[in-house]
Formats: structure tokens, C-alpha cells, sequence
């Protein structure tokens, strides 16, 4: 008699176990070119100038419910983001260190000086034997072998045209929405067709596979998130757990006028451009805050993993030109940089039942860690894969057990020319941060800059002579880094020498 009153409780024990080891869902919410603190949340100790121009309350309330990172980064461009994403590798070693477009085509700008190694500028492939490509297994692969229903929406940009990674079906998603080769949008207004049929840029830039929405006034972040919700209706009916890859066309360039928010920053006496990216930042923002919505709805939040992330610093325009879509300040320079501008990005983890809401933490982290945080979230702790993994799993961080790791060395590396001019710090660089100190090597001149971000988060101050013990330490730990990961270095135009690793100087 006592075994059978214990029935119903070991029945709810189980039943409450099972729940509690359901793989959950899992949605990563990736903006591209948006600027640390191009939103109302503040990214630092301060709330400055610039997080009160934005209004982005769903990442405010995402920032309440899970952990913001305030020392997260990616690189300095799109492209070896998402392959770092995708593999867990480090740019240097993936050697997909500039955007991509077309097949076995490089993008970098002429140098009077320097040229660009021959970098991977067909992206990642997910079959061996591609030129010019890094073969990789890629996340989505790996989570759909681990029964998970992989949706891409959006920018994907991860493989060059006429590559199988062009399309996002070859890397193991299972629904494409709107993703290709290219890397920003023909338009984003539906009356124009999203950049199709002759109107905006010429092919590649037309969005593909938003036709229902063509002629109509929908501004293309609302309608990626309308045909997301529609993909997530067939594996919640089935009761398989997801990986939504929300990967916003927004905030790149071409900007546009999103109707439903521009009034309030025109009204601010902000010049238009700045305008049409406050309100399509707001856009965005609207877009977080229909899938958490969504996922009430639904009685889905308690299992759903949301990750917040850029996929490289604010796009700054030219000064030259009177152009400033977004202002870092007080970082150093925007996108395409590897000063804090060009690589420091907006975080934030809400992981129910594992991260405490509304914390905060200081450790670093860099865009590969995603790899294998994400794997370990579905449950696969062992990576089965066919490239090397660089990043670092910080999960243990999430349950707010991890200890403060000051010792990390985290690299990035640009051997390329991704604009013409080289006065925002951009171009040729590679660079090291280890604690607080970082080091700073411009591949051109041979010039070694060391900053101290606890004191100088702008990197105002290069204190490289007052402290040459930290630069020496600093420079051999960057050319070790490199040196393991086999990097590609730029070559003198006249003598075809490559530039040497900041060591050998």
C-alpha cells in the first residue's frame, strides 16, 4: 500500500525530469553592423548620449530577463563573423578574413603597398574540396543530427555565389528564408521588391523568396519576422525543439525610411540618415520583441534560449563625406576596424531556469564561443567535427560559476584593405587582448600600439613605451596565436615579401 501512495509521486518526479532534460530551444537573434550602443541599453558603466537617442524596450526587457555582456566581440566585418559562428574558428585559422560575394573573386580595395594573402574568399564550405574555402562542420549540421529543426531567416552570407554554401540548405538548415551570398539587401522596402526586378542594386542584391510581400508596403525586418513565425508553427506542433538563426539584413546599408518609427528620431532634429537608422534599429528591436511575444503565446519561454549579438561594430560612413550613421564613441572607429568600435558588440543571454535575470558580466568572450556554447545547450558536449574548434565554451559562465579568466588571449586579424581610406584605423591590422591590455599591430608601418582598457576603453592613449615589458609579452603572444593558426599575412607590393609577425620586428 505505502509503494502504491509513492506511485504519483515518482510519476511526477519523472514526468518533471523529463521536462527538465528536454532539449530547449534554442534562437539566435543576430543584427549585422549594429554598434555597441546603438540601442537604449547601456553596454557599459555609463548610459551615454546615444543610448538615449534609440528606443529598443524588448532588448531592454531581454536585458531584465538573462545576462548582458559588456566586453563581447566579433571581427571586424560580416563574413568572418558568421564563418566563426558556424565552425568555432578563429579568423585567422578560417581564413575567410573579408566579406565574400563572388566565386574565387576577392573584395579587398588596391593598396599602394600592400596586397592581400590569397584569404578564402569563397567562405565556408560544408563539402571538401571547394577552392579557396575553409571546410568546416557547420553548427546547423551538427544540431539537426542532434534532432533539433533548423531555420535560417535572413542574411546568411557565409558562402560565396555559386558555392554550396551560397545556400543555407547545404549547411544543414532545413528551411532557407531569404538567405544567400550576398551580404546586404537590394531594399528594404517591399514596394520596391526588396531590390528585384530592376529596382535598387543589381543582382546579387535582391533579397530572394520574399515574393508575396513584393509591392507592398513591408519593411523587409518585419517580413522576415512574419515567415519566421510561420516556419516555427511546424515543429511546435510536432514537439521537436528548434534553432531559429534570426539573422537581420538590418541595420546595413542601404538604410531606408521605416515608416512606422522614423517620425519620433525626425522630430529629434536628427539628419535623415541617422533617422532611417534609429528607426530601423527600432524596427529590429520590434522584431526581438514579436518572437518573445510569441513565445508566451505559445508557453514556450521557459525552454527557449535567446542569444543577442552583432556580427561586427557601427558602420561610422565617412567624415570626409559628412556621413555618421552611428557614433561609437567613446571606442575607437567603427566597423572594419580592430580598434573597440570595429569589433565590440551588444550581448545579451536569457537562458530560463540557468542564467539569474538582469545580471551582468565583464568577462570577455569573442564570436567563435558561440560554436560550441550552442552545442552544449542542445546537449552535445563532444564536437564531432572536421575543423578545429578555437572557441570556448562559456556556459559555465551563464550558471554564474565561472571564475574571472584574466590569462585568455583573444586574437583578431584583418590582412585585408576593406575600404579605400585608411584614416578610421581600419585596414592591415592584426590584435591581442589579454586581461586588460591590448595590442594593437599595424601590418604596414610595423607600428605596435598597447592600450589599457580598464583606464582607456577609447583607446586614446598608446602607452607602448611606458610599459615595453607588456608590449614584448604581448607581441610574442600575438605571433604564437598566429603562428599556431598558420595565419595569412599581407606582402609588399614591390618586393612580394610578406610582413612579418609582430615578434620578428
Amino acid at each position: 500500500m505505502k509503494t502504491l501512495r509513492l506511485l504519483p509521486l515518482l510519476l511526477l518526479f519523472w514526468a518533471n525530469n523529463a521536462v527538465a532534460q528536454k532539449q530547449p530551444n534554442i534562437i539566435l537573434f543576430m543584427v549585422d553592423d549594429m554598434g555597441w550602443q546603438d540601442c537604449s541599453v547601456p553596454f557599459w558603466k555609463d548610459t551615454t548620449a546615444f543610448n538615449r537617442r534609440y528606443r529598443t524596450p524588448n532588448m531592454e526587457r531581454l536585458a531584465r530577463e538573462g545576462m548582458k555582456f559588456t566586453n563581447a566581440y566579433a571581427t571586424p566585418v560580416c563574413s568572418p563573423s558568421r564563418v566563426s559562428l558556424m565552425t568555432g574558428m578563429n579568423a585567422a585559422r578560417h581564413r575567410v578574413t573579408n566579406w565574400t560575394l563572388r566565386k574565387n573573386a576577392t573584395v579587398d580595395a588596391n593598396d599602394s603597398l600592400l596586397v592581400p594573402p590569397d584569404w578564402n574568399v569563397n567562405g565556408l564550405s560544408p563539402v571538401k574540396g571547394i577552392e579557396k574555402s575553409v571546410y568546416a562542420t557547420p553548427l546547423p549540421q551538427l544540431l539537426k543530427t542532434a534532432g533539433y529543426y533548423t531555420i535560417h531567416c535572413g542574411k546568411a552570407h557565409f558562402g560565396a555565389m555559386e558555392t554550396p554554401a551560397e545556400d543555407p540548405l547545404k549547411t544543414g538548415f532545413m528551411i532557407n528564408i531569404a538567405g544567400h551570398a550576398a551580404g546586404g539587401p537590394g531594399s528594404y522596402l517591399g514596394e520596391k521588391n526588396y531590390g528585384n526586378n530592376g529596382d535598387g542594386p543589381t543582382p546579387p542584391w535582391g533579397v530572394p523568396g520574399l515574393q508575396p510581400y513584393h509591392g507592398k508596403p513591408v519593411f523587409l525586418t518585419e517580413a522576415l519576422t512574419q515567415e519566421a513565425l510561420s516556419a516555427l508553427e511546424k515543429p511546435i506542433a510536432s514537439n521537436q525543439p528548434f534553432f531559429l538563426y534570426m539573422a537581420h539584413y538590418a541595420v546595413h546599408v542601404p538604410f531606408a525610411a521605416d515608416e512606422r518609427f522614423i517620425e519620433r528620431y525626425r522630430k529629434m532634429g536628427l539628419p535623415e540618415p541617422e533617422a532611417q537608422y534609429a528607426a530601423m534599429v527600432e524596427g529590429m528591436d520590434k522584431s526581438l520583441g514579436d518572437l518573445m511575444d510569441y513565445l508566451e503565446q505559445k508557453n514556450l519561454v521557459n525552454n527557449t534560449v535567446i542569444l543577442f549579438m552583432s556580427d561586427n561594430g557601427g558602420y561610422c560612413g565617412s567624415p570626409r563625406a559628412g556621413q555618421a550613421f552611428t557614433q561609437n564613441s567613446p571606442l575607437r572607429a567603427g566597423k572594419g576596424s580592430v580598434y573597440e568600435g570595429g569589433i565590440r558588440e551588444p550581448m545579451i543571454v536569457k537562458w530560463p531556469g540557468v542564467v539569474q535575470p538582469a545580471t551582468v558580466t565583464s568577462q570577455y568572450v569573442i564570436i567563435e564561443d558561440f560554436f560550441p556554447t550552442i552545442l552544449h545547450m542542445a546537449g552535445k558536449k563532444r564536437l564531432n567535427t572536421v575543423q578545429k574548434v578555437d572557441g570556448r565554451d562559456f556556459t559555465s559562465l551563464l550558471k554564474g560559476n565561472a571564475v574571472a579568466d584574466t590569462t585568455r588571449l583573444l586574437v583578431w586579424h584583418f590582412p585585408n584593405k576593406w575600404i579605400g581610406s585608411d584614416d578610421q584605423g581600419i585596414n592591415f591590422r592584426s590584435a591581442a587582448r589579454k586581461g586588460n591590455w591590448k595590442l594593437v599591430y599595424d601590418q604596414k608601418t610595423g607600428k605596435k600600439e598597447l592600450y589599457d582598457l580598464a583606464n582607456d576603453i577609447g583607446e586614446t592613449k598608446d602607452v607602448s613605451a611606458d610599459h615595453p615589458r607588456v608590449t614584448n609579452e604581448m607581441s610574442k603572444a600575438l605571433a604564437r596565436a598566429l603562428r599556431g593558426y598558420q595565419a595569412q599575412m599581407p606582402a609588399v607590393k614591390a618586393t612580394a615579401k610578406a610582413i612579418p609577425y609582430p615578434d620578428e620586428l
